[in-house]
Formats: C-alpha cells, structure tokens, sequence
C-alpha cells in the first residue's frame, strides 16, 4: 500500500528502517508508546506497521499488529515536530485500518494513551473510552496476614509451564488483556520473579513479575476460574511479596481495572494502597465501517 501524505508516501516499514525508526522514537516530542513486553523496533515484520515517509526522511509511523490474534493495541504513533499530527494521523490510522479489518478473528483495536493529545485523536476516531486501568502500591514494613496452610503448591515456573500457563491466561482474562504465547514468553523471560500453583501435579495459577528500581511490579497474576476463591491467588501473592522483601524491595506495584472488584480485594487484603495513578483505556470495533 502507498498513498500520498502532503508530500509523503506511506508504506509498510522494513527493517532498514529501524535506524530512522529510532531516531523518530528517541528524539521526537510527540511519541506514544503502548507499555509492552517487546520494544517498538521489534514489531517491524507484524503488521500493519506504517510510515510516512518524505524526501527520505520518515516523518511519522504506526505500528498495531494484533496480538493477540483478537486484539490490536496501539502500539507505536510517532511524528516529527514539523508534521500535522492530525493530518499524520488522519492518514495513518485509515490505512493500518484497512489492513486490520482483513484479519478475520480480528474484534477490537485498542490503546492506553499517557498524553493528551493522543487522546484527543482517538476520540476524533470513534475510539471509546471502555475502562480505566489504576495503580497500587505495597510498600515494605507492611503487615501481611500469612496464611498457616497454603491451599496449593507453588515453585518456580520454567518455559515448559508456558503452555499451561498460556490456557490459564485465556481463561482468566477479558480478550483485550489476554496475552498470546509468545508475549507470555517475553514476559517470563524478563521477569524477576515467576512461579506457578500446582494441585495434584496440574497448574491452577500463576504469576509473572518483574524487577523496578525501588523493588517490583506484579505484571500478571491469573487463577483458573474453577480455582478462584479458593485462596490460590493471595498464596502466589505473599509467595511474591516475601520474595521481593528478602531481596530488599522497597515497594511492590501492581495495575488492574477500576472496575475489577475481585482483584481490587485480593491486592488490598495484601496491603496494597492505590497510589491515585490511572489511566484511560480506549477501544475501537475493527468490525466498523
């Protein structure tokens, strides 16, 4: 696909692109990045990947390859300080939705913006705002009621567990947080923490968390549905606490949705405190017209 832009060309990126790519990424005012396990650059051969190229120089880009094969976040939109951001994106987005609406199991485009502006161009395209996502915060000293039995076994988790853990992940999670194999994988593979609950040798729960500066962040945390209310969750929560206390952590933090009453509960049992941080969720029917 090229169409004209002012007087630039939009086409699918390419791996030479990557050096103009991160300069677009790294030195730009106006960059939205979604909060991945995999970096912008890596996403490049998935597309729909899109820039806008003039005169050589690549004046912006969007990047929204579904992975999930049911979801599409935004994952990538990026301009220089001299190009329309309406116009950029008034042509990009249009395009990668073309490409988008040829995936068949394809049901829903969605982004977290951080900055304004962001905001204001998906509302401008029918992007509605579905949920929000809050902060929450443990903090070390903080009392924590330990349980005298646990409920299941937990121990380490280890690439083999991926599988299982891939069919907890889908049963537990609405399709816009579900999380493909090959993003769970990314994220066992960066995390700092990451264990699974077992009863009678089948894994029941799991949790993936990663190191921060000032301690840790629990990045999932998913019971099998038949499981739930049975205490598995809190036992791989303090498992996670006390191992990041042994380490030295200072905080924990953790991100789930406003309206995620169960989760909400099972973190503020532990002691966590919403920290007043919250970000809006937007989605979009790749089913429209």
């Amino acid at each position: 696909m090229i169409s004209n832009l002012q007087q630039a060309i939009i086409r699918s990126a390419t791996t030479n692109d990557k050096q103009r790519l991160a300069n677009l990424i790294h030195f730009e005012p106006h960059v939205h990045r979604h909060l991945d396990w995999r970096p912008p650059l890596d996403w490049i051969s998935y597309p729909p990947y899109l820039v806008a190229e003039n005169n050589g120089e690549i004046v912006a880009a969007l990047a929204c390859p579904p992975d999930p094969p049911n979801v599409a976040w935004i994952r990538l939109f990026a301009i220089t300080s001299n190009f329309s951001l309406q116009t950029a994106w008034d042509e990009l987005w249009p395009a990668a939705l073309d490409i988008l609406q040829t995936y068949p199991n394809l049901v829903t485009a969605a982004a977290i913006p951080l900055q304004n502006w962001m905001r204001q161009l998906l509302e401008g395209s029918k992007f509605s705002l579905s949920h929000k996502v809050v902060i929450l915060e443990w903090r070390i000293g903080t009392p924590q009621r330990r349980r005298n039995v646990i409920p299941a076994s937990i121990r380490p988790m280890s690439l083999d567990d991926l599988s299982e853990v891939e069919k907890i992940d889908t049963e537990s999670f609405g399709l816009v947080w579900q999380n493909s194999r090959s993003g769970l994988e990314l994220a066992y593979r960066q995390s700092a923490i990451a264990t699974v609950a077992e009863e009678d040798g089948n894994l029941i729960g799991y949790q993936i968390s990663t190191a921060t500066t000032m301690g840790g962040h629990l990045a999932r945390l998913a019971v099998k549905p038949e499981h739930q209310g049975k205490g598995i969750g809190q036992a791989l929560l303090e498992d996670m606490l006390s191992q990041f206390e042994r380490r030295g952590a200072h905080n924990v933090t953790v991100n789930t949705q406003h309206d995620n009453l169960i989760s909400l509960s099972l973190y503020q049992k532990a002691g966590f405190k919403r920290t007043g941080e919250e970000y809006p969720v937007f989605q979009f029917s790749t089913k429209m017209s």
